[in-house]
Formats: C-alpha cells, structure tokens, sequence
C-alpha cells in the first residue's frame, strides 16, 4: 500500500545543472539549478525553472541565452557552492578556478572544467508560480572528446553526471547498466 505524503517536489532522476550567463556588464556567472530537463525533441529543447530572486533570472532575461553545463562526480563541491553563493555578491568562477568560455552561438558562456555543455537561445517564458520556466532552443551541444564513444555521443559513465534528491538535500552519482532502451522491454507480450 502506498503512503500519501503530500505536493512535493519529488521526481528522479532530478539533474543538476550548472546555468551559464552573463550580466549586464558582459561578467560570467553560474547557479546550480536542479527544476530542469529536456522538454522537445524537434527543435531540440532543454527547460530549467528559476526563482526571479536569482542574479541568473535576470541575466537571461536580458539576453535571452544560457547555458546548461554538465559537471562531472569529480565537480560536486563546485557545483554545491554555485547554488549556495550569489553572482551578485562573488564571481563564482574566479573563486573556484573554472574557467568561464564564451559560447559561439548564444550570448552566454560554458564552463570549460564540464564535459557536457549545451547551448541555448530562450525562445518560451514561462510565469509558473515561485519559478519561471525558460524554455531553450538547443543550438549546439559540445563534450569532450574523451567522454565520447564510437558513436561520436557522449557516454553517460564517462561523462559521470550527478544527481539531486531534493528530499535530503543530497547528491548521488549514476547506477549501473541495467539494458538497452527500446530493447529490454521487446520481449514481453510476445
């Protein structure tokens, strides 16, 4: 039997994404965001909610770009102090020696210390409630070469993404190989 235990927000896996932006002044910034995912497969899309309270909120209203930077296990501690500080008071990067790398293709810059980064022009606003929704067009996504594989797609255990459980405030890494999406499942009913 299963226990009701209220609205929460409560979903797995719930990512941890490092937002890219720049101020009005053009200084790089970066906030941990964890209300994320892909939304549209055609255009590609990619959505993440902020609070208007955020230095982040601001930056992507005025230029209408960000980007969505995906830290590996090694970053973890990083990544938790970008969601603790302010843009506004410190300049993140500088302080954590990442190395802000701005973008060909939208007005925001990636993180170069990520193996994953996707950039993306805002093309919906959403006025969800305590957040705003952005709605990004994925223009291009870049990775590292060494988290390639034969496919020339990043591969999840080399990439070694991290996840947030926001019920204990608590990071987690990915689980084992458990099959092939669209395979696994083939047989049943059959």
């Amino acid at each position: 039997m299963k226990k009701s235990i209220g609205a929460k927000t409560i979903v797995y896996p719930t990512p941890v994404f490092l937002v890219g932006t720049y101020d009005r002044s053009g200084k790089p910034n970066v906030m941990t965001a964890a209300w994320g995912g892909i939304c549209c497969s055609e255009p590609p899309c990619v959505a993440v909610s902020l609070r208007k309270a955020t230095h982040s909120y601001g930056n992507i209203m005025g230029n209408r770009a960000f980007t969505i930077n995906i830290a590996s296990e090694e970053h973890v501690r990083e990544a938790d102090y970008f969601g603790i500080v302010s843009g506004k008071k410190k300049d993140k990067l500088s302080v954590v020696g990442f190395t802000p790398v701005k973008s060909g293709m939208v007005n925001a810059p990636y993180i170069e210390e990520c193996p994953l980064v996707l950039e993306c022009k805002v093309i919906h606003i959403l006025e969800i409630g305590l957040h705003t929704q952005f709605v990004g067009e994925i223009m291009d996504v870049k990775a590292d070469e060494d988290v390639l594989g034969e496919n020339g797609f990043p591969l999840i255990n080399k990439v070694k993404p991290f996840l947030f459980a926001p019920e204990t405030r608590a990071y987690f890494g990915i689980g084992n190989f458990l099959g092939k999406a669209f395979s696994i499942g083939s047989e049943i009913g059959k």
